[in-house]
């Protein structure tokens, strides 16, 4: 367990962090309140114990900035004010619970496990097992058998880590996040040390077979326990189950059987009718929202509180009437939202255009849905992970249930906090993401230029219940893979995910580099290599020929100044060359004059970048070079 400890007084912090190290819980701390944000924001963190009193910003404050952002983890106040109303000012800001100075030591630790039970409600028992090895977590007693286990705090934590992430697969660098303090700066050999450590004392204890499974190149994960890994092997040798086989009679495995297209489309529509169920029991409270902005609006009394509730709900019900088949009443509840905006409402007559859409409404709700066609799996690259970002749990949960019947993981997060936790841990292959967030009040897209400029290889693809074109251009300056409206069904928005994945696969494309500066070709090749392609380096001119036949690449890239030969020069000997009079060619220069741009155009060039290097602008320069080729080649062939 991690926790963040805000405290400015030097003597608390360290007899705290003193206390909690000794009960094996790992301590961060900062002495005032932006830098507990800052670590808050970087570090995934399973309690802070945050101080009222602080520098900078103070402790309420930074619970309702963390609140704010859609941090969920338990935040417990220390503080030497200990009045009704500063009490309930903390508690109102987000806090779990409020222990006053002076505390008792021991109240303190039984209060923070109790938050930590709390936050990991889902567990059914304190106690984490595997075989007969048992970790109590309130007591951090660890015991195999009969025999009791005396474990370091990084051996005890990086064990309860695997055990309470037992499919999980951490990196040595991750482990070094969730374990280690921000102060401590051990190298990712200290991991597999600690892990070495664990191992002997597990087998010292009589454990015969290893808990922790090495996955080669990627990190470390918790083992299948022996009786399972032999029911795996059963049900690969079983070529059918038995018909008495009931598949839900442990709700905590998924269905083991191989559905076929008719059973998908059966599962799809009953948890669809399930979360339809599920709408139908708040539309009445939705309706009573709209009717009661509309009653207040004609009144002439509509506070903002009001009007933006109601703006909220009609939101939801764009993405949630569509994605259920009822495309008209996401129309209308798309109808509803604009009628709320504040610069609309007080327009003449926008009151009966309100009732009238709600009646409407009303009357489209209690049709049935528009039947489903049935599930066609969309192809997608194996193990591919889909990260859906959207407080709208019903378009969400419908689309999630489409995209694992095509073979994605899924993970949805209902907030940009909790996508950038998502995000660091375990970069998805694609995203989907809404731009709205009314409840935390975070600009999607701000967030997206955010995503797009610290995971540019991430394809996003942003979904949206608003249509207008000033946001279609700006998603598209922002680079997103592209635009959808929410009311289309969800099978189209996976198709159009996986054409995106499908875009940004391996490129496969051999490129040759020809520069006589050796530290920009090793750039090129780190630049280059991650988006899949094979890459050929060159410092000496005279030897190009010899090595351009060689490897007969897909495209050139070269230097315009050069000792022997310059790079004007080989592109025309390769222009004058049928075999080679096709290969694109993409020059790089520090000299951007009319007459060297020139040059380079009429030897041949077909396309030139400046230096330095910007990374983005060469890869979308050589993506076009490349994507032009194969359209030539593809229309070559419909001619032939």
């Amino acid at each position: 367990m991690k926790i963040l400890l805000v405290e400015d007084d030097k003597i608390t912090a360290n007899m705290l962090a003193q206390a909690l190290n000794a009960h094996n819980y790992t301590v961060n701390t900062a002495a005032d309140g932006e830098t507990g944000l800052q670590l808050a924001q970087l570090y995934d963190y399973d309690l802070i114990l945050l101080d009222v009193m602080i520098p900078k910003l103070d402790g309420i404050s930074l619970c309702r900035e963390l609140r704010a952002r859609g941090s969920q983890m338990p935040i417990l106040l220390l503080t030497a004010l200990d009045s009704s109303k500063d009490r309930v000012q903390g508690l109102e800001a987000g806090a779990d619970d409020y222990v006053a100075k002076p505390f008792n030591l021991p109240e303190l630790i039984a209060r923070i496990r109790a938050l930590l039970r709390r936050g990991k409600a889902t567990l059914s028992s304190t106690n984490l097992t595997w075989e007969k090895l048992q970790v109590n977590v309130d007591t951090t007693e660890v015991t195999y058998g009969e025999k009791l286990l005396h474990l370091t705090p990084k051996e005890y934590n990086l064990l309860e880590l695997f055990l309470r992430n037992p499919r999980r697969i951490f990196s040595r660098s991750a482990m070094l996040d969730r374990v280690w303090s921000a102060g401590e700066f051990p190298q990712e050999e200290a991991v597999t040390a600690h892990i070495k450590g664990l191992r002997q004392k597990l087998k010292a204890a009589g454990m015969t077979v290893d808990l922790i499974e090495t996955v080669y190149g990627l990190g470390y994960r918790l083992k299948s326990l022996p009786e399972e890994m032999e029911n795996k092997k059963v049900d690969r040798e079983t070529p059918q189950l038995p018909q008495n086989y009931n598949r839900f009679s442990d709700s905590s495995q998924p269905p083991r059987e191989k559905l076929n297209g008719d059973s998908k489309h059966a599962k799809v529509m009953a948890v669809v009718a399930e979360i339809r169920a599920k709408l139908e029991a708040n539309f009445a409270e939705k309706i009573e929202i709209f009717d009661r902005a509309i009653a207040n609006l004609k009144a002439g009394n509509l506070d903002g509180e009001l009007r933006q509730e109601a703006q909220a709900q009609a939101h939801k019900l764009v993405g949630s009437l569509g994605t259920l088949g009822m495309p008209e009443g996401s129309k209308l509840a798309l109808q509803l939202e604009k009628l709320l905006q504040v610069e609309r409402i007080t327009e003449p007559g926008v009151a009966q255009q309100l009732e009238v859409s709600v009646n409407l409404l009303k009357q489209i709700f209690d049709q049935p849905p528009t039947p489903a066609e049935p599930v066609v799996a969309v192809p997608v690259p194996p193990n591919s992970r889909l990260l859906i970002i959207d407080d709208d749990t019903v378009v969400s949960s419908r689309i999630k249930l489409e995209a694992s019947a095509s073979g994605f993981q899924v993970e949805l997060a209902n907030s940009p906090q909790a996508a950038r936790n998502a995000i660091s841990q375990h970069p998805p292959d694609a995203i989907l993401l809404d731009l709205s967030f009314p409840e935390t009040k975070e600009n999607g897209l701000t967030f997206l230029a955010e995503i797009r400029h610290f995971k540019p290889e991430i394809p996003v693809m942003v979904f949206s219940g608003h249509n207008q074109l000033s946001e279609r251009i700006e998603v598209a300056r922002l680079g997103a893979s592209g635009f959808l409206h929410k009311s289309i069904p969800p099978a189209d928005i996976l198709k159009a995910v996986a054409q995106a994945l499908d875009q940004t696969g391996p490129v496969e494309a051999k490129v040759m580099v020809v520069d006589d500066d050796v530290h920009l070709l090793a750039s090129l090749q780190v630049i280059l290599q991650p988006w899949g392609f094979q890459v050929t380096t060159l410092e000496e001119p005279q030897k190009f020929w010899e090595v351009l036949e060689t490897t007969c690449p897909d495209l050139l890239i070269l230097d315009v100044e050069m000792p022997g030969y310059s790079g004007i020069e080989l592109c025309l000997a390769v222009r004058n060359d049928l075999r080679w009079s096709k290969l694109p060619v993409l020059f790089l220069t520090a000299h951007s004059e009319s007459e060297t741009v020139r040059q380079m155009f009429v030897a041949g060039a077909d396309d030139y970048a400046n230096k330095p290097i910007v990374e983005p602008e060469l890869i979308a320069r050589i993506l076009n070079r490349l994507e032009r080729t194969q359209l030539r080649h593809k229309l070559a062939q419909r001619q032939g």
